[in-house]
């Protein structure tokens, strides 16, 4: 078979990045998306049909949607498995951070699903010093009502599994989420990339040479920019997180259509923070504490015999110009206000317009399954008019709905007594 990407990669590989959550996940499926079209002239596809399967990662690790959306009916999970298949003769590229959050029966369950051997892991890391922040405000952009400095005093000071963010430390102790997954696909079959912030195209160069795409292939997708909100945005959606999670009898449903996919979706993308806007403060007790658990981390990966693309050293990086205290009470711009309302009203003048659609739409079926129905109806008494003489087709048509119950019926009576049968033996 011919090399692929690093040489000794079969051109069978089949390329799975986990993320985790904040190492630059959004600029590598952003770009990948964008050179959708491109990639099979090299032998690659880009699984899904958007920036990343989420639904499918989330199914397959057994993790529930995030607060306000819905899996539905569908196997997600089953249908990115059929889509890998039904392209055997190009290596798939797929990439989700909540990969990252499987437990090691799952994480099995994924590589096997997936081909065993012939699966090529990649992970992505940057310093927690720099993931913190960053993540408390993503939580919040999901539902959650915890202030940051309470939040901090959770991940630090409490059980990993406790509340409010048990999943943090399944992402983010990355010298374990790294070891486990090499246990289980081998350290040969295995990629981290300690992502280098000061040099910008040095995240999709790696992906590029992991893949064997020719240089400058990948570029970032600017539409795809995924912004941190700024301190004051997400104590905005916090404190509204605490009056909408307030109301037990409202749809839940109501806070991904609105708010995440409307308010701020819109804001973020329409509004430019300032620098020192942007930077969300962490107190140097915590930034001290990640910068230990970076260090650690480099250490327990260092020792795997993996294959790592950057230096390890920048996961226990302190960042002085990140540290210090949140203001108490930080103002939002009212041009990014004025956004995020607008994204709020947007969002729900498309959803109206959607459920328009979808109700004429149904109305049209009826219409012509009812007008199908009279037409049949109709032939039905012109073909034997002795035996239905002045029967209209709308009461045959109803006759007809009426006797489809009943047999209905019928055949339940028949099956149910064998249910209640095998159910009791």
């Amino acid at each position: 078979m011919t090399p692929s990407g690093m040489g000794e990669l079969p051109s069978g590989t089949r390329f799975l990045h986990i993320g985790p959550h904040k190492t630059g996940t959004t600029a590598i499926q952003g770009a990948f998306n964008l050179a959708r079209p491109r990639l099979r002239e090299h032998g690659l596809f880009y699984v899904g049909t958007g920036r990343q399967p989420v639904k499918a990662a989330q199914q397959a690790t057994g993790r529930p949607p995030m607060f306000g959306s819905a899996h539905g009916g569908k196997d997600h999970w089953r249908n990115l498995l059929d889509e890998v298949e039904a392209n055997d003769d190009l290596r798939p590229v797929i990439s989700s951070e909540f990969f990252c959050e499987a437990d090691d029966a799952s994480a099995r369950r994924i590589v096997d699903d997936l081909g065993g051997s012939r699966v090529h892991l990649v992970v992505t890391l940057r310093p927690l010093s720099k993931v913190l922040a960053a993540q408390w405000q993503q939580y919040v952009q999901n539902g959650s009502r915890v202030p940051y400095d309470e939040w901090l005093e959770a991940v630090f000071n409490r059980p990993a599994a406790e509340q409010p963010n048990p999943s943090f430390w399944r992402r983010h102790d990355h010298g374990d989420l790294v070891s486990r997954w090499s246990a289980i696909v081998g350290p040969e079959n295995m990629t981290v990339i300690a992502v280098d912030d000061s040099d910008r195209g040095m995240l999709l160069r790696s992906f590029e040479e992991i893949t064997d795409l020719p240089d400058g292939f990948l570029a970032p997708d600017d539409t795809q920019e995924n912004r941190s909100l700024s301190y004051g945005e997400a104590e905005l959606f916090r404190r509204f997180n605490e009056e909408f999670r307030g109301q037990d009898d409202w749809d839940r449903l109501l806070y991904g259509r609105y708010i995440r996919r409307g308010a701020v979706r819109r804001m973020k993308v329409e509004y430019r923070p300032s620098r020192e806007e942007s930077v969300i403060r962490t107190p140097e007790w915590a930034m001290a504490r990640a910068a230990k658990s970076g260090s650690e981390s480099a250490s327990a990966i260092s020792g795997l015999g993996l294959r790592i693309m950057g230096d390890l050293a920048v996961l226990s990086e302190l960042p002085k110009d990140r540290v210090g205290t949140p203001p108490g009470d930080a103002a939002v711009p009212s041009e990014a206000a004025a956004h995020a309302v607008f994204g709020a009203v947007a969002a729900g003048r498309d959803s109206e317009i959607a459920a328009k659609k979808k109700a004429e739409s149904a109305a049209r079926k009826a219409v012509a399954a009812e007008e199908g129905a009279a037409a049949v109806a109709e032939k039905a008494r012109k073909r034997d008019p002795e035996r239905l003489p002045n029967v209209t087709s709308g009461r045959l048509v109803r006759e007809l709905g009426n006797r489809g119950v009943r047999k209905l019926r019928r055949l339940r009576k028949r099956v149910s007594p064998g249910r209640r049968s095998r159910g009791s033996a």
